[in-house]
């Protein structure tokens, strides 16, 4: 069951197209799980283009401008799958919109397909720690990450941002324990270990603005390093 949603705000800020690239794509992909928030996203999209619409009808003069937020409201994605209890329906599965490892395929919302081809190869790290880059095209560093059953990331806080998605499982970090659909955002403010016990693992896909800053252990050791821990 998912938990964890993007803020109102944010949902208006993606409604209004004034989100970075990185926080629409996963805001859009969230909503791709999270029937609760399609639905908040269709209800803003038609409010906010009404009130466009309405400012332009009084307006003295005509803004090209309007035309170009206009069409970037209504080509916002839209999730066209079944869901059940949060989860992804198999039932509509298409070529690119999975991805594999050990043999496990790992069904991706629908916003994540067109990224299935910019996926560099998984890479063993340590603690049952698996990592596969992802080329945006744009700032932030993406990755899809894999933790098997006792896997851990080391405590760490963020010199920046960091979103998180939960594809697939279930991990707990500290502060919360989240599930499939699940969406977190977070800051220098928060300092977590994430790690899974699930039999299953946990599959997330995850962009930071800036490397992670490890806060425990021996792996404050590899603060020098962390831009290549999650590169």
């Amino acid at each position: 069951m998912i938990k964890f949603h993007p803020k109102p705000e944010l949902l208006e800020q993606f409604v209004s197209g004034t989100l970075s690239p990185a926080e629409s794509l996963m805001v859009s992909a969230h909503c791709d799980m999270c029937q609760y928030c399609q639905g908040q996203v269709e209800a803003q999209t038609e409010e906010f283009a009404a009130q466009q619409l309405e400012l332009e009808a009084v307006s003295d003069s005509y803004d090209p401008q309007f035309d170009l937020m206009l069409a970037n409201i209504t080509q916002q994605p839209v999730a066209e799958t079944v869901y059940s209890n949060g989860r992804r329906s198999r039932t509509s599965e298409q070529p690119g919109s999975s991805i594999e490892l050990d043999g496990r395929k790992f069904e991706l919302p629908k916003t994540l397909h067109r990224l299935v081809q910019k996926r560099g190869n998984w890479s063993s790290l340590v603690g049952k720690l698996w990592q596969a880059p992802v080329e945006l095209g744009y700032d932030g560093v993406a990755n899809f990450i894999y933790m098997g059953q006792g896997g851990s990331v080391p405590e760490h806080t963020h010199r920046g941002s960091e979103m998180t998605l939960v594809i697939n499982g279930e991990f707990s970090d500290g502060m919360n324990d989240y599930d499939t659909g699940d969406f977190i955002y977070l800051n220098g403010e928060h300092t977590h270990a994430p790690h899974s016990s699930s039999h299953e693992g946990c599959l997330v896909f995850s962009i930071v603005d800036q490397p992670l800053h490890f806060t425990s252990g021996i792996a404050r050791l590899l603060n020098p390093f962390s831009h290549l821990f999650f590169r």
